[in-house]
């Protein structure tokens, strides 16, 4: 079997944001207040206007810290963990409730479809007191994949 070789291929918006459409699966990197790196998994989608999306709660540590320094960076993984990549970093913020609602339902959608109960579903948001992450994209690297560098020989 031929070594499997690495890739980097640079994209403009509506590329990246093309690639990170059918991923949810994330890591989330915040700044502590001593300056120092949060990271956590969480799920994440596109909105309409081509913002990263996640859902959390105001206590949470990655939304305190992003009240503290609204910018974050977001590496969207693919399903299988060899494949495809890529870290986005740009200005966060955080969207508490009422206001996050509906900001919750359209996450919904983008992550999972339809929910058979969406009166039901905005009464959980509410008593579950849940927040809304959004994160604009400023710069972004290459989406890539693992493996030999390209002029690596065996």
């Amino acid at each position: 079997m031929a070594p499997k070789v690495a890739t980097a291929d640079v994209v403009g918006l509506p590329e990246l944001l093309e690639f990170i459409r059918p991923r949810h699966k994330m890591l989330l990197t915040t700044f502590r207040s001593d300056g120092s790196l949060h990271s956590s998994p969480v799920t994440g989608g596109v909105d309409e206007r081509g913002r990263i999306v996640i859902a959390s709660y105001p206590q949470r540590a990655k939304s305190v810290n992003i009240r503290r320094t609204p910018s974050a960076s977001v590496v969207v993984l693919s399903d299988d963990f060899n494949g495809p990549y890529v870290q986005v970093d740009g200005d966060a913020e955080v969207i508490d409730l009422p206001e996050a609602v509906e900001l919750l339902v359209d996450y919904f959608r983008v992550i999972s479809g339809e929910h058979p109960d969406w009166a039901d579903y905005r009464r959980a948001i509410v008593d579950q007191g849940k927040c809304l992450i959004r994160i604009t994209p400023r710069r972004w690297g290459p989406v890539a994949t693992g493996g030999f560098p390209p002029k690596w020989r065996p």
